[in-house]
């Protein structure tokens, strides 16, 4: 089955623009049939500037295969419903420790400040059962899945500390993918245990941030189809949900730009199952 066609920019776009006037940096936005480039068009049809980031060598190791940044980026700006309002993109391996720093640092420079922060990017593989999981699985999935995402709000918050009072809230959103629904992830143990520790962080970090006017939640958005399915595991996972198919790019996309704008200022320390009923 092939992936479904995203909506046209001109179905994304709201009046007023909500977003008008902020920056956000969705990463793990290499593909253009990912959530993460889903997320970019949203935001930046509602508004907003947008920096998308990639790292080309993880995709192009899975069987899904790379995409080309440049045709993310074009897909991103033809959303863009703000004619003062921009795209950028750029490259970054979140397992460095010292990166999400650097690629904070590098939106600021690019757009004076940043708004929104959209931590979207995940290690794919590298896993195992109980069984056969090691250490070198652990580790690689804590540095990408966990690790870089809690260096990022840290880097993000640090960035806001000098702004002006006026200055609109700030957005935190991160993504797990619901291994603490029935059934679990038992083939993928290290995935799980990281992106659970993303989901028990939550509230933690809408703790610490709430006092500098930065909201922080998680979204599962379930199976999505982003083309890595195929075939009967395919039409499997879609006659499990009531609608009779996969979640599509634009469905978490959705959740993440309402929580990004001002409607959403009393929501924090949420974890949010935007799975479509999905029956496990």
């Amino acid at each position: 089955m092939p992936t479904p066609t995203p909506p046209a920019a001109g179905e994304l776009r709201r009046d007023p623009l909500p977003l008008r006037g902020r920056t956000a940096l969705v990463t793990g936005a290499g593909r253009r049939a990912g959530i993460g480039c889903a997320v970019a068009r949203r935001l930046a049809a509602y508004g907003a500037n947008v920096y998308v980031h990639h790292h080309v060598p993880h995709d192009a190791a899975m069987p899904w295969g790379a995409d080309r940044p440049e045709e993310v980026e074009r897909s991103v700006a033809e959303a863009l419903a703000d004619p003062a309002a921009r795209v950028a993109s750029g490259p970054g391996d979140l397992s460095d420790p010292n990166e999400p720093a650097r690629l904070i640092d590098t939106v600021v420079a690019e757009f004076g400040r940043l708004d929104i922060l959209v931590a979207n990017h995940a290690l794919s593989g590298s896993d195992g059962t109980l069984d056969t999981i090691d250490a070198a699985m652990l580790d690689a999935h804590w540095a990408v899945d966990t690790r870089s995402v809690l260096l990022l709000v840290q880097a993000y918050a640090r960035s806001r500390a000098a702004l002006p009072d006026g200055t609109p809230g700030g957005r935190v959103v991160m993504m797990t993918s619901g291994q603490d629904i029935a059934g679990g992830m038992p083939h993928e143990i290290a995935y799980a245990l990281q992106k659970g520790a993303l989901a028990s962080v939550t509230r933690s970090l809408a703790a610490a941030l709430a006092g500098r006017g930065i909201t922080v939640n998680t979204i599962n958005p379930g199976p999505v189809d982003t083309g890595y399915a195929t075939g009967a595991a395919h039409a499997e996972i879609a006659a499990r949900f009531p609608a009779g198919h996969w979640g599509r790019p634009d469905d978490p996309a959705r959740l993440v730009a309402w929580l990004a704008t001002d409607e959403a200022a009393w929501i924090t320390g949420e974890v949010i199952n935007s799975e479509g009923g999905f029956r496990r």
